[in-house]
């Protein structure tokens, strides 16, 4: 992998032993991608949603908007092709079907097009700059090892993936609630975790600045597997944010799920790790002291780790402990285990690149799908479908022989159909009333300079 690839923030290249960097499931190939592509893939969806309604014939359009989003193909045997740009959907279809990449990431519009960079480059003048982004957001599941029990590394399971969806739901909550964004797509990784794209106006024309300000606003993980104490926690009181996020999501999610499922304080190794979080060293000793001695918790009916929790929390928040970071200490460990880990830097620059919706993982042969935010709960990524799956589905004549589009024969037709009439349709309304109000404001600016 060279360092620009992994600068932005590629997932699919995790090597899982000697010599296994380019090794793929038997039911991917490029034999498979290329009916996928032919058949599957939805080109004019991609195409509407990179375009923003510059596509079509009102004069406030711009035309030359899509052909100067780069494109980044990864092809077969790590061939990295990057600063691709089209200039209509048959073109990128066209490319698409040709190359057959084994992955697409998309990467921000520039001011000039990205495949005559250079050229505008040898004029000297620093033409060649990003414009416009989407706000973006990756979440692994890798960055919560030090959490979970089940799994590691790439690996996820029904135990550990809820973590996923509570950072779904604290995230587009946020996003909506706080920031007033209105059009936000998530999407399955295909593997490993979530990406979010923030797709508003305002979203796409923020600076640098105003992202890294963003992604502050959401990061209170501060800690490495060196440090006890992993998260920061502002001020005497939680912010309304932090505050709304605890009470209505991460509490419940930690004591009712987290907590019993991956066992957190069912044997020392495990309770020593919340134990070293807590500042007071004659407190940790107590619950030590009790948790060691009282073998009877373990018969009891109750889940041990639910008993040890509700102690461990009855003497933090007592009358007696008058120490503010004792009593903010239970909320510092909830927050710990449960808070979306974001990968910052992915967030902050507008040039990353981000993988494509509807590209297929080479490690998992699993498709990149869109998650619904207010289903969440039910989303399960060990059923997202698999190339060959989709394949096999399309070959047996599939759910629906009278389908429009050859997706809806296949179990991909669902996503399809949420990201167009939930993201898409609204998303384009919104841009066609944008490029509306903002020619006729222009217009009426040129009338009030003739007439002056």
């Amino acid at each position: 992998m060279t360092k620009e690839q992994a600068d932005n923030g590629r997932d699919d290249m995790v090597i899982d032993g000697p010599g296994q960097a380019n090794a793929v499931p038997d039911e991917f190939n490029a034999n498979y991608l290329r009916i996928y592509y032919g058949k599957l893939f939805p080109h004019a969806d991609m195409f509407k949603w990179m375009s923003y309604g510059n596509d079509g014939k009102h004069p406030g359009c711009d035309k030359s908007y899509f052909g100067r989003r780069e494109f980044s193909f990864t092809l077969e045997n790590d061939i990295y092709i990057r600063f691709q740009s089209f200039n209509s959907v048959t073109e990128l279809e066209n490319s698409i079907k040709e190359k057959c990449p084994f992955k697409i990431d998309i990467g921000p519009v520039y001011s000039v097009d990205p495949a005559k960079r250079h050229a505008y480059a040898q004029s000297g003048d620093n033409v060649f700059t990003p414009v416009e982004r989407e706000l973006v957001f990756d979440i692994d599941i890798s960055d919560y090892d030090d959490v979970r029990y089940c799994c590691t590394g790439a690996d996820v399971c029904l135990e550990c993936w809820p973590l996923m969806t509570i950072a779904i739901k604290v995230i587009d909550t946020s996003l909506r609630d706080d920031f007033g964004f209105n059009h936000i797509l998530w999407v399955y990784s295909g593997r490993r975790g979530v990406h979010c794209w923030v797709c508003d106006g305002k979203a796409r024309r923020l600076t640098n600045e105003q992202r890294a300000a963003i992604a502050d606003y959401f990061y209170v993980y501060k800690g490495n597997e060196n440090s006890h104490k992993k998260i920061s926690l502002p001020g005497l009181v939680l912010y309304p944010f932090l505050a709304r996020s605890y009470t209505e999501v991460l509490k419940g999610f930690f004591e009712t799920k987290l907590l019993p499922n991956q066992n957190l304080l069912a044997s020392e190794e495990r309770y020593e790790k919340i134990l070293e979080m807590i500042p007071d060293a004659s407190v940790a000793s107590e619950l030590r002291r009790r948790w060691q001695e009282n073998k009877r918790a373990s018969m009891s009916k109750d889940d041990i780790n639910i008993v040890r929790w509700e102690q461990l929390k009855s003497i933090l928040q007592s009358g007696k402990q008058k120490m503010q970071g004792l009593r903010r200490c239970v909320e510092e460990i909830v927050f710990s285990y449960t808070y979306p880990r974001l990968d910052m830097e992915v967030s902050k620059h507008m040039n990353h690149l981000l993988k494509a919706p509807f590209c297929v993982h080479p490690k998992t042969g699993r498709v990149c799908v869109p998650i619904d935010p207010n289903n969440c709960d039910e989303f399960d990524p060990t059923t997202v479908p698999t190339l060959s799956q989709l394949l096999e589905e399309l070959n047996r004549g599939g759910p629906r022989q009278d389908a429009e589009n050859e997706w809806d024969r296949t179990s991909l037709g669902e996503s399809v159909t949420f990201f167009r009439t939930s993201f898409l349709q609204p998303l384009l309304k919104s841009c066609k009333e944008e490029i509306e109000n903002s020619y006729n404001a222009k217009l009426q600016q040129s009338k009030n300079a003739l007439s002056w």
